[in-house]
């Protein structure tokens, strides 16, 4: 099966050319490039021309109107590097630009097999001359500092001189829009200017995060044939340009392949030296094997990962895209994580959220563990900042995580819809446990996963207070972002009691392999905090309406006057950005799944009659204004036996960015939503839950789908699922039989 998306290239709108800056991008976890055109747009047009490392920031200012204790007033954000991306050609002196002769035909390709973007393109200057231009760009998997252009062209009607330019610009900025909140709203020069020059044919610039401090070095080289013409070289104070000329005849092909190498102070302590490292590797092979290992590479990924879906080829093909960017955008090390846009664009200025947790990791836990794993020593690392996070807060013990930040520190200027919302502490929690549920791996809970759940479990003991004999927690803010501030948000509190269970259960666990003396020591942990943990637990408030039966959002959420969706017009969609948010927290409105997305993590909390009752309660209320909504609701309505609504929900969720449903996958693609797709289907329409039990499946078919297929890892085994209209087959594919539930009965698969 080949995982493949092309669309049309050659048409003057910029627009459209915009957004497929973003499709055709091109990451490996580490970097990013946007898929910008190489000769750029004409003056005026819109254009997020950036690159990016993962984990790579400035701080910025955040200026508050009060300053009050405790608040916000520096942020990190996501730096745009360099440009490395131009290459400028001229055809017998004139320019190949879009806006000057006529791209007679073209497409886009993302081939997800083979690991490239590619561009292709017959194009006629101004005075009849035509060529054939194919432009291969590559992010390597292998050589994760290692960026590669492959720039081919072709005479077709001419003999004449054909000439690249390549920049190599170290004078960049950050993309700002001062009317999106999604987006930075000023425009900010983030790097300072080192050095600038040319070593054994590869250029170096060298530059530093102006207040973060952080170094960076991207590096170029070139190789070219035929043989050249004239080559010339020009260092200026911020860029390097080559030029390259060579005489051909029609139907002669030249080729110029360019090499970018980058390089951060965060991973290396001279990056100069490390880029140098790199490039030396770069180059000691030809590209032709730097695309054979990325193939490999990916070939590894789709035989664990792959989901494959019969019947619905559109479908199939925008979750092929989700998973692929997933990969894209997952840090390989503990020096990153997931932005909300992964690195694909600015969005959100490549903030880390609960996404990562609640939305991704989920994907990761089942395909590759490895990954998963790398995902929680992030946090792990920044645990420090935690603590200090939940000072900040007046906390005494515990730690906060904070809402959304790139190396620790919160960055979150809105503190009702940010800060507050300490459900993160629980999300990062849950994300630990489902990943020792999914592999047994002792030893990292000892090393650092234990630490982080009892730091996070003491934070919900301050939190918290007993009253009227219940455990209820105050002044906090649940996923719905349309609801601020309130008491006993149902999600928060049944995902601490979550929280306190497992910090109990891994502390006994460990002691039972005698390996709980390091976290321990570490933590200071107390035996009488184990107890409180459990007293917590066993006390926490739920809230239910009795006359409804549904779990109420939070303690105030019922007695709210209802906004009327139906009547709201379409143009006021996102209500956000048409609604003061005092003005949503006095209605019952939902931006997304709430109390709903706590009815699917931690179904076993409430009945499913109690479930059923929610689900239909908020699915009045919820305008899905956020991309984490829907594909929340789909595996809810497949596990209600809904199964019409859930595909509804699923096929929202699942095209929102190869189609573009929200409009603004120009500022990046929705990492968290692609995690939900492969959820829809998962969790939801084969019902697969990661229990204390065990793991259970109960699968079912969508009637426009002739059958679906995936694999996933469990204890160390892999086990291939396959869903048609006979039934469901659980196949061992590599590893030691494995016990599993199916349909609530225990089977050993061999």
């Amino acid at each position: 099966m080949k995982h493949y998306y092309e669309a049309s290239y050659g048409s003057r709108d910029y627009e459209e050319l915009l957004l497929q800056e973003t499709i055709f991008h091109n990451a490996n976890g580490y970097i990013g490039v946007r898929g910008c055109l190489e000769e750029g747009l004409p003056p005026g047009c819109d254009t997020i021309r950036g690159s990016y490392i993962n984990g790579f920031y400035d701080f910025a200012k955040m200026s508050q109107a009060e300053k009050l204790c405790g608040l916000v007033e520096e942020k990190q954000t996501m730096v745009n590097v360099a440009d490395t991306q131009t290459i400028l050609l001229k055809v017998d002196g004139e320019a190949c630009r879009l806006e000057e002769g006529e791209v007679l035909e073209g497409a886009r390709v993302l081939d997800m097999d083979k690991g490239i973007t590619l561009r292709r393109f017959r194009y006629e200057t101004p005075q009849g001359k035509q060529v054939q231009v194919e432009i291969r760009r590559m992010a390597s998997f292998a050589l994760l500092s290692l960026f590669t252009i492959e720039y081919r062209v072709k005479p077709l009607n001419f003999d004449g001189i054909v000439e690249f330019v390549s920049v190599h610009e170290g004078k960049v900025e950050n993309y700002s829009n001062p009317n999106d909140p999604r987006v930075a709203g000023e425009r900010m020069v983030h790097l300072r200017q080192e050095s600038c020059g040319v070593r054994d044919n590869v250029s170096y610039i060298v530059s530093s995060a102006v207040h973060s401090g952080l170094g960076v070095c991207t590096a170029t080289a070139h190789k070219m044939t035929p043989a050249l013409d004239q080559e010339q070289e020009w260092v200026e104070e911020t860029s390097v340009k080559k030029q390259f000329s060579v005489f051909l005849r029609a139907g002669q092909t030249a080729v110029l392949e360019k090499y970018t190498v980058f390089a951060d102070s965060i991973r290396s302590q001279n990056c100069w030296q490390t880029a140098e490292e790199e490039m030396g590797r770069a180059l000691s092979c030809p590209l032709s094997e730097w695309y054979e290992k990325q193939e490999a590479y990916l070939k590894d990924f789709w035989e664990n990962s792959a989901l494959e879906i019969a019947g619905d080829e559109e479908l199939s093909r925008a979750v092929d895209y989700n998973l692929y960017q997933l990969l894209q955008s997952v840090s390989k090390d503990a020096y990153g994580n997931i932005a909300a846009k992964g690195l694909s664009g600015e969005g959100y200025e490549g903030h880390y959220f609960w996404d990562t947790e609640m939305y991704i990791q989920p994907f990761f836990v089942l395909t590759n563990p490895k990954l998963s794993r790398n995902l929680i020593a992030y946090r792990y690392e920044i645990l420090e900042e935690a603590r200090k996070n939940a000072r900040i807060l007046g906390h005494k013990k515990g730690a906060l995580y904070p809402w959304r930040t790139i190396m620790g520190r919160e960055c979150s200027g809105y503190f009702p819809s940010g800060s507050a919302q300490y459900h993160i502490n629980g999300d990062i929690a849950y994300a630990t446990v489902a990943y020792y549920l999914a592999t047994g791996d002792l030893e990292f809970m000892a090393e650092k996963g234990a630490e982080i759940l009892y730091e996070t479990a003491r934070l919900w003991l301050d939190v918290g207070n007993y009253y009227n004999g219940t455990f209820q927690i105050h002044t906090v803010t649940g996923p719905d972002e349309y609801t601020c501030l309130v008491d006993n948000n149902y999600f928060t509190n049944v995902n601490a009691q979550y929280n306190l269970h497992w910090a109990v259960k891994i502390y006994r666990l460990l002691k039972e392999a005698g390996m709980e003396e390091k976290a321990v020591a570490r933590t200071g942990l107390l035996p009488e905090e184990l107890r409180a943990f459990e007293e917590a637990e066993t006390h926490m408030y739920l809230p239910y309406d009795e006359k409804l039966g549904i779990n109420p959002q939070d303690d105030s959420f019922l007695s709210k006057k209802m906004w009327d969706l139906e009547h709201t017009n379409k143009e006021e969609f996102p209500l956000l950005l048409h609604y003061h948010p005092m003005y949503l927290y006095r209605y019952q409105v939902c931006k997304q799944a709430d109390t709903v997305l706590a009815h699917f993590i931690f179904e076993d909390a409430q009945s499913m009659e109690t479930i059923r009752n929610s689900f239909l309660y908020y699915e009045k209320v919820t305008t899905h204004d956020s991309s984490l909504s829907t594909c929340i609701y789909s595996i809810v309505a497949s596990r209600l036996g809904m199964k019409e609504k859930a595909y509804e929900y699923f096929g929202d969720s699942a095209k929102l960015d190869l189609f573009n449903t929200h409009k603004n996958t120009k500022d990046g693609i929705h990492t968290a939503n692609m995690g939900g797709t492969y959820m829809g289907i998962v969790y939801g329409f084969a019902g697969l839950r990661l229990k204390e039990q065990g793991l259970s499946l109960a699968p079912y078919l969508p009637e426009k789908w002739e059958s679906y297929r995936f694999c996933f890892f469990y204890q160390g085994s892999q086990i291939q699922v396959e869903v048609d209209r006979e039934g469901t087959r659980l196949t061992l594919k590599k590893g030691a039989p494995v016990t599993v539930f199916l349909f609530e009965k225990e089977y050993i698969v061999t």
